[in-house]
């Protein structure tokens, strides 16, 4: 697994090694112990989520204020634009944002530590996308953050108006949002 390290420190992107020959091809898409080698953290995956969007769906931006979750992500059908965003208020990157292309064919993944929010924008006719937590879907915490907020300034590769649920229509920009410490 190769490691690449992005924008916001804590948020890496990984590359597996992938083993491929005319039957088709093999990876691992997670080891714990290349994973705790390669990068020092140990993270302990408790749920495992699939999401199917179609063209133009953008999920986002989401995060749990109490049992907060970090993330494993990755596309196993289509492609994404996959955004992960600080929202630790102590943190000197605070606000800002990282983005990277995630697809089936590309097959990396990205680490999105506790502490921050995330969301996709699906650039494919659909994407399944796949997601590894450390802590339980908590609804009763569960927060939202403008997906175009101007002071975040996520450019997202957008080629109309994107598909949102109510929810993300409806969410606060992140100076009204509830973050953390």
């Amino acid at each position: 697994m190769h490691v690449v390290e992005t924008a916001l420190r804590e948020v890496l992107v990984l590359e597996p090694r992938v083993f491929e020959d005319a039957r088709g091809f093999f990876f691992e898409s997670f080891n714990q112990r290349v994973f705790q080698a390669q990068t020092g953290l140990n993270p302990r995956f408790v749920q495992n989520n699939h999401s199917r969007s179609k063209k133009d769906v953008l999920r986002g931006l989401h995060y749990q204020i109490a049992q907060p979750q970090a993330k494993l992500v990755r596309v196993v059908a289509g492609k994404v634009f996959d955004v992960a965003v600080d929202l630790r208020k102590s943190s000197p990157t605070f606000g800002k944002w990282t983005g990277h292309e995630l697809s089936a064919e590309n097959k990396r993944m990205v680490w999105i530590p506790e502490g921050f929010g995330h969301g996709f924008l699906v650039l494919s006719d659909f994407a399944d996308f796949l997601y590894q937590a450390t802590d339980y879907y908590a609804p009763d915490h569960e927060r939202c953050v403008m997906w175009n907020d101007p002071e975040i300034g996520i450019q997202w590769p957008l080629t109309g108006a994107p598909v949102l649920a109510p929810r993300d229509r409806a969410a606060p920009r992140l100076r009204e949002a509830e973050t953390f410490p």
